[in-house]
């Protein structure tokens, strides 16, 4: 049976830019502790959206980039000052565009390309400005404007119905493992991006497609 999709939509973090681009910048300031703080960093981000969605208290995710960022820091018996804090954080709107996605992109140009995240605009327009890729696509949409993070099945269903479509008429795109098991419990095709060559999660809910960068979607585009 032929699956006609109509939107290709994107995660970001992981998916479009390398979220450990940071640790570079971590090293200049905590010399020998970059990777340690950039992994613990992303790991606190991830897991307060999850405890914010599930205890109702929601924030922003760029607040809750800084709160990570400062338990990351902490836990590894560092420091912040005013400066530290601010460089990093801005380094997380100059992250690095994996070198694939420009030409997928490409190749995809007459189809309706979205981006769908749990970063919010004011995270995600800079980000998506500076690596020249704010033409390539038609709609940014951020769970900010539902206040509720992915995996909620609401999050994922008010991005379907502000593109327009059918659940079974988007392909979903993550590296996130638990963000594809969220896409696909709501009803995306999906498409688990897998860089880090991770195993499956255990929660019985497959991707339809597993690629090792996002060069293997083109093969949806029919």
């Amino acid at each position: 049976m032929k699956i006609n999709i109509k939107a290709f939509v994107f995660d970001v973090y992981g998916t479009l830019f390398d979220v450990h681009s940071v640790v570079a910048k971590c090293n200049q300031l905590f010399p020998g502790k970059g990777d340690q703080i950039s992994r613990t960093w992303r790991k606190k981000q991830l897991e307060y959206a999850n405890l914010r969605e599930i205890m109702g208290n929601y924030e922003t995710f760029f607040s809750i980039t800084k709160d990570a960022l400062r338990y990351a820091v902490t836990n590894h018996d560092e420091e912040l000052n005013a400066t530290s804090e601010d460089t990093l954080l801005k380094a997380y709107f100059q992250l690095t565009v994996y070198d694939e996605i420009e030409g997928v992109l490409q190749k995809l140009k007459n189809k309706q390309l979205a981006v769908f995240s749990n970063g919010s605009l004011d995270m995600l327009d800079p980000l998506i400005e500076q690596s020249n890729l704010q033409n390539r696509f038609h709609h940014v949409i951020s769970v900010d404007e539902v206040k509720t993070f992915k995996p909620s099945p609401r999050s994922y269903d008010y991005a379907a119905k502000k593109l327009g479509v059918k659940p079974e008429e988007v392909l979903f795109m993550s590296s996130n493992g638990w963000d594809i098991c969220g896409a696909k419990n709501y009803g995306f095709h999906t498409a688990w991006i897998n860089r880090q060559h991770l195993p499956m999660e255990g929660l019985n809910l497959y991707p339809d497609k597993v690629y090792s960068n996002l060069t293997g979607i083109l093969e949806w585009n029919n």
